[in-house]
């Protein structure tokens, strides 16, 4: 009898026994867990499955490798760090797989220590040839990227994963914030700097993240290069 008082009288004041509240308490935690598990599986989704990538593979962070169909070792230029596939034909001792040193040097056997980075392929090819030609007659040389890991770009700042990220192919900065992640809800979107080194000295560019994605100033969009650092504030 006295229980039945008990809640009538809690009725009436508006209030929630305890082991009620604690049920209700139970229950939007498992509503949060599963809201928060859905929101990681679509990012994660859109994360795997770039829009940027033609051939509908997957975007990896360091997809560091061998340079895809859609760029030309013509005009692809060695940098440091890249692994290069030479070899002479029919000379199977002149066959080598060889890394350009952080210096941009290669060894290679009969030239030893010459310059590779800054070399178109068929640049170094021409210059292996005249070197060898004082060893070989009439060499014929073939050099391949076997691995390219110099093509780094740096993201930091105000993103989801920032680093140090190897590309192998070219991109633009709307999709190199795409594979850090994005940018974060601190954000200063408009005031988005890239910085890249050249001849002169140090260039900045701006970008405004909300301009390009609305489809307006698409210049700001720029094609990355070897070593840029984007930083978002």
């Amino acid at each position: 009898m006295n229980i039945r008082k008990n809640a009538l009288h809690n009725e009436k004041q508006g209030t929630v026994p305890v082991k009620a509240d604690r049920k209700l308490t139970a229950e939007e935690d498992m509503v949060k867990k599963i809201i928060k598990l859905a929101i990681f599986i679509f990012c994660a989704g859109l994360y795997v499955l770039p829009a940027w990538s033609e051939e509908g593979a997957a975007g990896d962070i360091d997809p560091a490798g061998p340079l895809p169909a859609a760029v030309s070792e013509a005009h692809y230029v060695i940098g440091p760090g890249d692994i290069l596939d030479i070899s002479v034909w029919k000379d199977t001792a002149l066959t080598k797989v060889v890394p350009v040193l952080p210096d941009g040097t290669i060894s290679f056997p009969l030239v030893n220590e010459m310059p590779a980075a800054g070399k178109t392929v068929g640049e170094l090819r021409q210059d292996m040839e005249k070197k060898i030609a004082s060893y070989i007659a009439d060499p014929v040389i073939s050099v391949s990227i076997q691995q390219v890991n110099s093509m780094q770009i740096f993201i930091l700042g105000r993103v989801n994963h920032p680093g140090r990220f190897v590309l192998n192919r070219d991109i633009n900065v709307l999709q190199a914030l795409a594979i850090a992640g994005g940018v974060n809800a601190f954000a200063e979107k408009d005031n988005i700097r890239i910085f890249r080194e050249n001849g002169d000295g140090q260039q900045v560019l701006a970008f405004d993240y909300d301009d390009v994605t609305r489809g307006r100033n698409m210049e700001q969009n720029i094609p990355l290069e070897r070593g840029d650092i984007i930083f978002v504030p």
